[in-house]
């Protein structure tokens, strides 16, 4: 290896130890208590290394986004191999992010923040592009699932795109991620188990756009099974301590 790719692989290294440092911290403290003076410190380097890597606290919360969403797509990509009808496999897409949630309890909450306008439009031009191609898997995968259920006959587009027809699940995803994470809210309209209620939903939304076979959002022991299978089946070494 010669010096130049050397040290390319030490600051690669380097920049995972600060997000791994910093997703501690996180955890440990809460997302507005995190200093970059701290995590400088905790990684036992200057804080000018620091800089070297992140422009700014934004950069390095969308990049600490950005290297989660790997994950995230691996989780994905099972889905999209299980041997299962298109719906079953877009039902899997809500749990995987159940399952996911349960796994990284602090993505959704700092990807919430990174994401807000005020620290999108901080964060440098390279960190905003390097997170937007990192989440194209996600949507080739999900929408691929639609492709494949519209060739099976299964789900109509009625003129909208897969893209388009995706945005609904996602946005019912995230919203239920984003209220999970503002304490108290879902507890204060009597709220619990909000993520078998946000599968109910799925299957309700599911239903409504046509999507073979229907289910009925009411069984919530055939929900179950189904989490179950998905579970037992897709993400069986994720799950077995559950």
């Amino acid at each position: 290896m010669g010096t130049k790719e050397r040290k390319q692989r030490e600051f690669a290294e380097r920049e995972r130890q600060f997000l791994d440092a910093a997703y501690e911290l996180i955890s440990a403290n809460g997302l507005l208590n995190l200093q970059v003076g701290k995590l400088a410190e905790k990684c036992e380097y200057a804080v000018g290394t620091l800089y070297q890597h992140f422009a700014s606290k934004e950069d390095l919360l969308l990049a600490l986004t950005t290297q989660q969403s790997q994950a995230h797509t691996d989780m994905f990509r099972r889905v999209a191999q299980w041997d299962a009808r298109p719906r079953d496999r877009m039902f899997a897409i809500a749990v995987a992010d159940m399952i996911f949630v349960r796994k990284y309890p602090e993505h959704f909450r700092i990807a919430q923040y990174a994401l807000c306008e005020v620290v999108w439009r901080a964060a440098s031009a390279d960190r905003r592009r390097a997170f937007l191609d990192a989440g194209r898997p996600i949507g080739e995968i999900v929408t691929g699932i639609v492709r494949d259920a519209v060739a099976a006959g299964d789900l109509a587009l009625n003129g909208m795109a897969p893209e388009e027809l995706c945005t609904g699940l996602w946005a019912l995803c995230n919203g239920i991620h984003n209220l999970v994470h503002a304490e108290g809210v879902l507890e204060d309209f009597a709220v619990c188990n909000s993520y078998a209620l946000m599968c109910r939903h799925v299957q309700t939304l599911l239903n409504g756009l046509g999507w073979q076979p229907l289910a009925d959002p009411a069984d919530v022991r055939a929900t179950e099974r189904l989490i179950e299978r998905i579970s037992k089946e897709v993400f069986h070494d994720l799950c077995s301590a559950n």
